[in-house]
């Protein structure tokens, strides 16, 4: 007679000769004992109606001590401190297998004193903790997490790309082992339903199975393990998921060949379990993917920041390491370079490219006294400023914690052959329970009531349900690639055919986002060629536009002229032969004497010879080709369509007018567009946004669908959902239609899915269909949806 008992805490059987007694509890060690008491005392006792059926494996590491996590160095890198003030840490939980992990966790934090907000992810164990460090230190918080049987380190996003990347490598190796297997098993198969209507001797017919027999076990084995594991975590949780069935189907088609083989009587089927494995293994892959892109887009920014920046001290400039540089330290910065650092200039001037940040298509010109923001561009600007805030606290370093949270934030789509399984899954299950227990009874036959719940579950396989998103969103992926839409996931597609507002930036967007001359008045007859020498040494932008129209439309020579200076916020002046030459604006010409009355003066470049206006160019950004057409087209598709930018009033009505929009939000901060797009969100919209800069980027994370143009930041290209890589308007309104036909597509493949399992399920509970026809059926219905989804290729050959 055994003398075991099971502990009341982690429910292991252990000898009753050593448990520890505690009123009508019994223990087996005083672990366990001290974590029942801590989930009483805290209201938790709940957790063990969630885990009833669960055996809880006992902690056996012995843990750094919890205090090493309170060190300043701990803080520096991982902590970080909230605009409310208070503490935030992402850690990664180990050991949580299943959702009452994750519940008991959350509770246990939440009831701490001190702890403001502790939510866990659990497809990758990461919790995002807040908390009051005066009222209670971290280390406190990775006591509790150890208390309850579990352990915590800091987040690490290389890490998590590491864990992603191998999962990948995993999933890979299980499908090709598995295409390369189903290859060779169908290409015996075929011998196979040859013989069995033509005929073959039972010797051959066994070979024949036992070859597939070895090909099939790696594949049900090694490829669909994972099924195997999503089943098990399914009946522990008791959800009836798509995994119960593929195993469910798939092992006893598995056992019910072996029978045949050994018996040498009747049709094996190891081809259906291949089939079975391989082409929903297939729709798993597609979703680890894009787990693999959500990795990568985690730390996008971090890799776009220069590590060191050069500091002028003790009358020298020095490399500095970026994270080192301190309030009041003096930064110096080149032409052309990124601004790293937020401070105030104390020595030099010069023009700033701020579009990166605010969105306005005009450079701004910045002197002593004035600030710089980090995240901006030098165009002409040597300048030395002090630093007034560090690297942590700066505008860019605020711009990556926020876009991390947007991305962490952003919605999950769920797929409706998802939504559709679970159900799908379990009545499947529960017919043929049914259809075996009535066969049996009648004709009381165990081979045939086997056999036909075999055929029940074998014919309603979701293969067809399981292809019905991905082989449609794949074909609609090849259709964008070939139009220069580069959409980063399938689901994305799903999700642009549900919009109903689209969101659009000006700059770069609409418009081409480069100055462009747009009219040109000569004074006098004069060379060219001197206007193009005096532009072609500048790289501010209204100097690069006229250049360009100089260049479009003559054959022009470069001279050498004699003297050349750029004048911040006024032009270049230069000598050439003798003669003073000026190219600039209002403000130019009359610091050299010259007066002119334009209100429009700052759109204007003036070109001057001896203080003689020679010639004058008028520049604006171009709106795009087909810009007022493609408003018009996916206005009539009733989606609400506004103009979000951080420009001014006036030149964002100017270009709304041009091509039709009438909803303007303009001079918004990188921080008020992802602000304007979480308003949307809470009106219950489905947001598109579309921009090209590191300004759009937080909007982009934000937003249900972030479309970036090809020519854009790199910083936006990495963090958008979709790239249209030829920059065209028109390849955003092929993406809506590309998305809509293929959403329709999916619905109609899983209907097409349906309607055969509503007519062939109850044939084959009848007995109408052998495990053969059955596969078959299956097969059918895979290429039913796939021949379906296909039609999007003629649709749009037609176009």
């Amino acid at each position: 007679m055994s003398n075991n008992i099971a502990c009341t805490h982690c429910h292991l059987e252990f000898d009753a000769s050593v448990m520890i007694v505690d009123e009508d509890k019994y223990f087996c060690c005083n672990g366990c004992k001290g974590v029942y008491h801590l989930l009483h005392d805290n209201g938790l006792h709940s957790f063990y109606e969630k885990t009833r059926s669960t055996v809880l494996t006992p902690q056996t590491n012995i843990f750094e001590d919890s205090h090493n996590f309170d060190a300043s160095s701990f803080y520096d890198k991982f902590v970080k401190t909230n605009k409310d003030g208070f503490n935030e840490v992402s850690l990664v939980i180990v050991g949580i297998h299943c959702s009452a992990c994750v519940w008991l966790n959350e509770k246990a934090l939440q009831k701490m004193d001190g702890i403001i907000e502790a939510n866990i992810n659990f497809t990758n164990n990461k919790a995002s903790i807040i908390w009051v460090d005066e009222v209670v230190k971290l280390s406190a918080i990775i006591t509790m997490i150890r208390a309850v049987g579990y352990n915590a380190f800091a987040y690490d996003a290389t890490v998590q790309e590491i864990q992603a990347n191998a999962k990948r490598k995993e999933y890979y190796l299980r499908m090709v082992v598995a295409l390369f297997a189903s290859m060779n098993i169908m290409m015996i198969a075929v011998a196979q339903y040859a013989g069995y209507f033509t005929g073959m001797i039972q010797e051959i017919k066994t070979t024949l199975n036992v070859a597939e027999w070895v090909l099939s076990t790696p594949v049900l084995f090694y490829s669909g393990w994972i099924f195997f594991r999503g089943a098990y975590y399914g009946v522990k949780n008791k959800i009836v998921n798509m995994d119960i069935l593929v195993a469910t189907g798939a092992s006893l088609t598995y056992i019910y060949s072996i029978y045949i083989t050994l018996r040498e009587q009747g049709e094996a089927y190891f081809d259906s379990v291949t089939m079975i494995i391989t082409f929903v293994l297939i729709g798993k892959f597609l979703e680890v993917l894009s787990k693999k892109h959500a990795a990568d887009a985690l730390d996008v920014m971090g890799k776009h920041i220069p590590s060191e920046v050069n500091i002028f001290k003790d009358n020298k400039i020095t490399l500095c390491k970026l994270n080192d540089v301190c309030i009041n330290d003096i930064v110096v910065v080149s032409s052309g370079e990124k601004v790293l650092l937020d401070g105030d200039i104390i020595k030099g001037s010069g023009n700033f490219n701020e579009s990166n940040l605010t969105g306005e298509s005009e450079p701004i010109f910045k002197t002593l006294g004035d600030s710089v923001i980090s995240g901006t561009v030098s165009i002409d600007a040597d300048i030395h400023f002090k630093a007034t805030k560090d690297f942590e606290h700066s505008t860019l370093s605020s711009l990556v914690t926020l876009l991390e949270s947007a991305i962490n934030k952003k919605p999950k789509i769920e797929q409706l052959a998802n939504r559709l399984s679970e159900y799908f899954s379990s009545i499947i299950l529960g017919l043929a329970f049914i259809t075996f227990v009535v066969w049996w009874y009648w004709p009381h036959d165990f081979e045939t009531s086997f056999i036909v719940g075999i055929s029940v579950i074998v014919i309603a396989c979701p293969c067809a349900l399981a292809l019905a998103t991905p082989v449609a969103t794949l074909v609609g992926l090849s259709l964008g690639a070939k139009r220069g839409i580069l959409f980063k996931e399938a689901a994305q597609l799903e999700t642009m055919a549900k919009v109903d507002t689209l969101v659009l930036d000006k700059t770069g967007t609409l418009t081409v986002g480069k100055p462009e001359v747009t009219n040109e008045t000569i004074h006098k007859v004069f060379d060219k060629n001197i206007l193009y020498s005096l532009v072609k040494a500048s790289k501010h932008p209204v100097a690069c536009g006229v250049r360009n129209y100089l260049q479009e439309n003559n054959l022009l020579d470069e001279y050498i002229l004699d003297e050349y200076s750029q004048i911040p916020a006024c032009g270049i002046k230069a000598l050439y032969k003798g003669t003073i030459l000026l190219g600039g604006n209002a403000k130019l010409l009359f610091e050299n004497g010259l007066n002119i009355d334009d209100e429009n003066a700052s759109t204007k470049f003036y070109f001057v010879i001896d203080n003689e206006i020679i010639a004058s160019y008028d520049l604006s950004d171009t709106i795009k080709e087909n810009a007022h057409h493609m408003i018009k087209t996916i206005g009539n598709k009733n989606i609400d369509i506004i103009m979000l930018t951080g420009d001014n009033e006036r030149v964002a009505y100017k270009i709304a007018q041009e091509v039709g929009i009438k909803t303007i939000v303009s001079q918004q901060t990188p921080e008020g567009k992802a602000t304007f797009i979480n308003k949307l969100h809470k009106e219950g919209k489905v947001v598109v946004m579309v921009g090209d800069g590191v300004n759009d980027i937080l909007a982009l994370a934000q937003a249900d669908i972030g479309i970036v143009m090809g020519s854009g930041s790199d910083i936006a290209v990495d963090v958008s959902d979709v790239v249209l890589l030829d920059d065209s308007l028109h390849s955003l309104l092929d993406a809506f239609k590309i998305s809509r036909t293929t959403y329709l597509l999916i619905k109609q493949n899983l209907g097409i899915s349906l309607l055969y399992n509503a007519v062939t399920i109850p044939l084959a509970m009848a007995g109408y269909i052998i495990p053969l026809i059955a596969a078959i059926s299956m097969s059918v219905s895979s290429l039913l949806v796939v021949g379906n989804s296909m039609r999007i290729r003629l649709q749009w050959n037609k176009n």
